[in-house]
């Protein structure tokens, strides 16, 4: 099934049902996609999450009970990874997680999480007939890094992204660290090569842009910036994601933050034809 778009309405010629709750979303082998059913898988994902943000900054992560949690959890949908073989209960097989934000939703409870570092608002409203979903709180386990366990997640986002009609995903994606010049590269590459459109563009909040165009476009080897990337960033590339031209530090989580920009009108066929236009390559 080919993906028929509207250029001017994005996702709207796909009409599918809701997800019913606790639908399976995508399974490969023994790793499941869903989203969370309950406060306990809930606080099993933040607890992931605070294991996850925390070590991989160099603080410590390890403390028993303690969460990575912030007002939008309450109202967020979370989506999960789960191994279906390991031993426990369910909220203990969790491997990886992913938090979404409809438009309608975080318009309901106070806006999007990445409106503290940018202007997402200025971009909804140059799109007032487009739906928008924010993406963030990305993880997982370091055992289960694997392509599998990534496509398991965009399959869930891309099934979920359909049955909502959803048009635009954006968030933001972070580099490791708080000293751009330490991803001079890469940086430079996105902020040259992979920019968002003056259609698509978003500053950062006032006061809290950095340069990302740190290195002459001469002097910027394509291969080695792209190979620099953290996997995520690397994927949204990948799938014809558009970019930030200025970055911000986020010295809470000690990251480089760029922001993304994906229209599901622009992803690439590539994607679309692999997980299917109506979100079935790994349907369950």
């Amino acid at each position: 099934m080919q993906l028929t778009r509207d250029r001017t309405s994005g996702n709207r010629a796909a009409h599918m049902p809701l997800i019913p709750p606790g639908a399976l979303l995508g399974r490969i082998g023994q790793l499941e996609v869903r989203l969370a059913r309950n406060a306990a898988e809930i606080l099993a994902a933040q607890r992931m999450r605070h294991l996850i943000f925390r070590t991989e900054a160099g603080q410590d992560g390890a403390a028993e009970n303690c969460v990575d949690i912030d007002r939008f959890d309450a109202f967020c949908d979370h989506l999960l990874v789960i191994d279906a073989a390991r031993e426990g209960p369910v909220h203990q097989r969790i491997v990886g997680t992913y938090r979404l934000l409809r438009q309608d939703v975080a318009a309901a409870n106070g806006g999007f999480y990445s409106a503290s570092e940018f202007d997402i608002d200025a971009l909804a409203a140059r799109h007032p007939g487009l739906r928008f979903l924010e993406l963030g709180r990305s993880c997982v386990m370091p055992d289960y890094r694997s392509r599998r366990t990534v496509e398991l997640l965009w399959q869930g986002v891309w099934a979920y992204a359909r049955r909502h009609g959803i048009d635009v995903m954006t968030g933001c994606a972070s580099f490791p660290g708080t000293t751009p010049a330490a991803h001079a590269q890469p940086l430079s590459f996105l902020a040259q090569q992979a920019a968002a459109t003056r259609e698509w563009r978003v500053a950062a909040a006032p006061g809290r842009g950095m340069a990302m165009d740190l290195v002459p476009a001469e002097a910027v080897d394509a291969r080695r910036a792209v190979a620099a990337m953290p996997p995520l960033i690397k994927g949204y590339l990948r799938l014809g994601a558009l970019f930030s031209q200025e970055c911000v530090i986020d010295r809470e989580f000690g990251t480089t933050d760029v922001f993304v920009v994906l229209p599901v009108a622009s992803i690439s066929e590539r994607y679309v034809n692999y997980y299917g236009a109506d979100a079935t390559r790994f349907a369950a």
